[in-house]
């Protein structure tokens, strides 16, 4: 009998051709349209020039990072790259180019890098630096320009290019809502103010479409995030508001929730990995949403949903994992299993 060569390896044996680098790369693609629709119709080269300074920025502190402290070089990943683009989609198309500069640092250099780098992160690095910018710059990071706008390269906008999101006048005049101001097809499209993220839902939409298609992401999370905010805003729409559906669809398709439910809040490294605890994941960013919405002082409610969920992660794996036979919650064996 012919002799087989034989190898022992440490595990996984089960490879796969898709890698970090290749997911990466879907998600910059299913991030694109978006982009797009931003630079072609809504702001023009600004909301380019934005794009590629957070970019550039994220890349360029993730190198240095890593170079300083001889680390094994990590841009090649592109994860630097999605944290640049989904940084540009939570800020105003009219911030000074230093303001995405200060968040690609605290984005990767404290919340990434600090704790060991891509995979070991405890919150999504784009959210925590649109917070970081939020509470830092509160005025710069709520003047938001107007669509079909050309925003010029340099300077500031001036105040007759500003005006309020359609969330944001929602919450100043509830009895009017944004469905009665904006055809459907205006907010599906993104013909209203906002951030270079909130704009186009219908493309977001698509691209969280082209990611199901190559698997990079499952329907639990964003589906329990978009459908308790649905449930929750049509079930209890504020200040005696008839008109439920209109109102629903207000909060669904206004503010960040498209790009968070499907971008933000499926991030791998912070998001539950249990069938289970991906589905109270999803319903508990949608029911933090709605509360900050209703009772918060700002307009928008995703981006701290998210971030509070994100820390809750840990206990939502361990009280959701598969239990074993003799153990009860958290693992912990029961009394007298085992005789």
């Amino acid at each position: 009998m012919q002799e087989m060569p034989f190898s022992v390896s440490s595990s996984p044996h089960i490879r796969h051709e898709d890698n970090t680098r290749s997911i990466m790369l879907d998600v910059i693609i299913a991030l694109l349209p978006a982009l797009l629709f931003a630079v072609v119709y809504a702001w023009r080269f600004r909301a380019l020039a934005l794009a590629a300074v957070c970019v550039a920025s994220c890349v360029l502190f993730e190198w240095l990072y890593r170079k300083l402290l001889r680390k094994p070089g990590s841009i090649r990943d592109f994860s630097a790259v999605v944290t640049g683009l989904l940084l540009a989609y939570c800020l105003p198309a009219g911030v000074p180019y230093w303001l995405p500069v200060a968040g690609a640092f605290f984005a990767v250099v404290i919340v990434k890098q600090l704790y060991g780098g891509l995979g070991k992160n405890f919150m999504n690095p784009a959210l925590a630096a649109r917070a970081f910018l939020t509470i830092s710059w509160p005025v710069l990071m709520s003047v938001w320009p107007i669509t079909e706008y050309s925003v010029p390269l340099w300077g500031n906008l001036p105040d007759g290019v500003t005006a309020a999101t359609p969330l944001a006048f929602l919450r100043l005049d509830p009895a009017v809502l944004p469905t009665q101001e904006f055809e459907l097809s205006q907010l599906l499209l993104g013909q209203h103010g906002g951030s270079m993220g909130e704009v186009s839902a219908l493309l977001l939409l698509a691209g969280g479409a082209y990611l199901l298609i190559r698997k990079v992401i499952t329907l639990r999370i964003p589906l329990a995030f978009l459908g308790t905010v649905a449930a929750l805003t049509f079930a209890f729409p504020q200040h005696g508001i008839e008109d439920r559906v209109g109102f629903m669809l207000s909060h669904l398709l206004t503010g960040g929730l498209v790009l968070g439910a499907v971008f933000m809040a499926t991030d791998y490294a912070t998001s539950p990995v249990t069938r289970c605890g991906q589905w109270i994941f999803g319903i508990g960013c949608g029911l933090l949403t709605v509360l900050f919405r209703y009772f918060g002082s700002s307009a928008e409610g995703v981006c701290f949903a998210i971030l509070i969920m994100n820390v809750c992660v840990w206990m939502i794996d361990k009280s959701s994992a598969p239990r074993r036979f003799g153990t009860g919650l958290f693992g912990k064996k029961k009394k007298g299993a085992g005789l």
